[in-house]
């Protein structure tokens, strides 16, 4: 009828076999998490929670875990804020969880070291600011691991400050250490939509921006960073960009793996190791802040962490960020966990509370399915 065919002229090429995925997840240790954050994110009325366990010799992803979740299989019942991947995407200030990095650079450049004393007082005036710790107290007379262990605000602040001789320059040298960890940049999973996290110049910072950011405030980052700032101190100083594919199987069967992971030091073997001891002493001590998290037979570091959290809707600061990072075997690290829960509304909302039961449960986990012996030394002194 004058009419052209529409499928005249086309042409098709035939489907050839593609190649095969591996992921580094492990199917048996992504259940334990999703079980364990899904739990506990119902439980806690929360609005969301992410799990990270991460190999810490190798970089490669075990676990990623996000709730709530939902039905791939059924997305009509999908919720908007579910989709996605909240590991990756979610930016948040981490709080105390942050606090290592800060450690790290007073450590390495040799400012203090871990039993120089530092006098910790009530309220410590900076700038226009009044600043405190979680708890009132009289006049702290601790160590620098004692800062640590009962994770005080003020006293990190008065560490950081020796990092130069001007706070501009102490300022300059705190952030070199922070971009070193990986803050503000892409992690390097190369994961679609994935966001790199708020860390500003240091000559941008604010007033405020000056004595919160080492203590965990004014910067943001993603589960999958922080998580990464622990392996690299269980890694020796070393930080190793996080993978996901193991590598890829074509259709003869024949696996090719995947390129070898970016490696840059971050801080010497020297600090690392000495980090690592300290944050034994945060789970170890009975005044440490994470207790919750022992594992019978095991030497664990960690670290807990409570941030006043910006609510995405309106931007303003609403409830908080409760979170739980640390590294087992503490003197010979095999594996990394990290745990984050975003805006708990029951119970308790201390990161060492509602996420050190969950790093215990997912860590005692992982080091059975990947048959971890405990290392028999005794805890660091």
């Amino acid at each position: 009828g004058g009419r052209r065919v529409p499928t005249a002229g086309s042409s098709e090429k035939p489907a050839v076999p593609g190649d095969d995925i591996e992921l580094t997840i492990d199917r048996d240790i992504q259940w334990a998490a999703q079980s364990a954050i899904a739990e506990q994110v119902e439980k806690s009325g929360a609005d969301r929670g992410y799990v990270i366990v991460q190999d810490t010799r190798t970089g490669e992803v075990l676990a990623m875990a996000n709730a709530p979740g939902f039905d791939p299989n059924d997305l009509t019942r999908a919720r908007s804020t579910a989709m996605g991947n909240a590991a990756l995407q979610d930016v948040y200030e981490p709080g105390s969880t942050a606090k290592v990095m800060s450690m790290a650079a007073v450590l390495e450049e040799k400012k203090a070291r871990p039993d120089t004393r530092v006098e910790v007082p009530n309220r410590l005036h900076r700038g226009d600011r009044l600043f405190k710790d979680d708890v009132d107290h009289p006049t702290w007379y601790l160590t620098l691991n004692g800062v640590l262990a009962k994770s005080s605000n003020i006293g990190t602040i008065l560490a950081t400050g020796q990092l130069g001789a001007t706070q501009s320059e102490a300022n300059k040298v705190l952030y070199s250490y922070l971009d070193k960890f990986g803050i503000g940049r892409p992690t390097g999973l190369n994961y679609p939509g994935e966001s790199r996290g708020i860390l500003a110049r240091p000559e941008a910072w604010s007033t405020s921006q000056q004595y919160t950011i080492p203590f965990g405030q004014g910067l943001s980052l993603n589960a999958m960073q922080a998580a990464s700032v622990y392996s690299t101190i269980a890694n020796g100083g070393v930080r190793i960009t996080p993978t996901l594919v193991r590598g890829t199987k074509g259709p003869d069967g024949r696996f090719t793996p995947a390129p070898a992971p970016e490696q840059t030091r971050v801080i010497s073997a020297e600090t690392a190791k000495t980090l690592a001891e300290m944050l034994e002493s945060v789970v170890d001590d009975q005044e440490g802040t994470g207790t919750k998290a022992k594992i019978p037979g095991y030497r664990v570091g960690g670290k807990t962490g409570t941030s006043n959290r910006v609510d995405p809707a309106t931007g303003r600061y609403k409830g908080y960020t409760a979170s739980f990072a640390g590294f087992a075997p503490a003197d010979n690290p095999r594996i990394t966990v990290y745990c984050a829960i975003q805006n708990p509304t029951k119970g308790s909302y201390f990161g060492g509370q509602i996420c050190g039961p969950i790093y215990k449960t997912v860590m005692e986990f992982a080091l059975k399915t990947l048959q971890v012996a405990p290392t028999g030394t005794a805890p660091a002194g």
